[in-house]
């Protein structure tokens, strides 16, 4: 119209207008609450004061029993507990393999031989127990593995008696294959793989195995247990240190010395009330610990190789 201005059109790529301050942010604007640097700053001190401590907390029985085992039986009870009072580490570590008639060695023998076959033997029998759970189905499926489950509630103590009365009705107490035979037997290799098999494994794989005319036993040996391997060696850590550290089934079952594992014969050695063998039982639990080291040490580069194929997979 005449006598009336037409409203000037904003030029593209100007600058917008400020708000004024206090003013409601636009509708749509996304609203980001500004954390204070200092708030930020004292909690990552809290958590990482939390973390040292428990760090502490788990590092100072192992600090100890290094400093413990580089002392004299004197020297124990007649300086500080946390530092050391004379380097004898040499000197009782001969002790500790000469003691008893070198005894040590044989019960280090043992307790390889008890955690090896025993790891090894729960996780097959685990792993494919779990695996026929996760991809098969049949009748009745839910409450055997409900049953499975049930043996975690049951503590391994409360079946120790039992197992001893049937073993000894088989002759086999006081034998190797009466610590191996119940530590093969896991509960928790059973969940594990059922749960990992359940995930990690599609069944067009399987199909397409069998389509290809590939046997159970085939796709089981060639297929199921790459793709399991994080949880295959999950469960035979699992099952080593376990047998490696298992006291009272050893002390139920076995009579016979040479047939001890490491954590009996130590037991033995530290009751003894005619001989003062104080370092030499620490300095027998110091040895003890390293083979599990190097078994952790020596398999955790399949937990990274299974995270990292996880990682890519995802």
């Amino acid at each position: 119209m005449i006598g009336k201005t037409a409203p000037e059109s904003v030029p593209t790529g100007t600058a917008p207008v400020p708000r004024r301050q206090g003013a409601s942010p636009p509708p749509g604007a996304s609203r980001r609450t500004a954390r204070p640097v200092g708030v930020k700053r004292s909690s990552r001190l809290v958590l990482n004061g939390v973390l040292a401590l428990t760090a502490l907390y788990f590092l100072l029985p192992v600090w100890w029993l290094l400093v413990s085992s580089t002392k004299t039986n004197s020297g124990l009870f007649g300086s500080n507990g946390f530092w050391f009072a004379g380097l004898h580490l040499v000197e009782n570590v001969k002790d500790v393999f000469s003691f008893g008639g070198g005894l040590y060695g044989r019960w280090i023998l043992n307790s390889a031989i008890y955690s090896g076959l025993s790891g090894i033997g729960a996780t097959v029998l685990g792993s494919a127990c779990g695996y026929a759970l996760a991809k098969f189905e049949f009748r009745g499926r839910g409450v055997v593995f409900g049953f499975i489950m049930s043996g975690v509630l049951v503590p391994s103590s409360l079946l120790t008696v039992p197992l001893y009365l049937m073993f000894s009705k088989i002759h086999l107490v006081d034998t190797y294959w009466a610590v191996i035979i119940p530590s093969v037997v896991s509960p928790f290799a059973v969940y594990l793989s059922r749960v990992y098999a359940q995930d990690a494994i599609p069944d067009t794989v399987l199909e397409a195995a069998r389509i290809d005319g590939a046997g159970e036993l085939r796709i089981f040996t060639k297929i199921v247990v790459p793709m399991m391997r994080p949880a295959l060696v999950t469960v035979f850590l699992f099952s080593f240190v376990a047998a490696w550290n298992n006291f009272f089934l050893a002390l139920v079952m076995l009579s016979n010395q040479k047939l001890y594992p490491i954590t009996l014969g130590l037991y033995q050695w530290f009751t003894q009330k005619d001989q003062t063998t104080y370092n030499v039982v620490i300095t027998g639990s110091l040895l003890s610990v390293l083979p599990l080291v190097i078994a952790f040490l020596a398999l955790g580069r399949f937990w990274r190789a299974g995270l990292s194929a996880g990682s890519v997979k995802g």
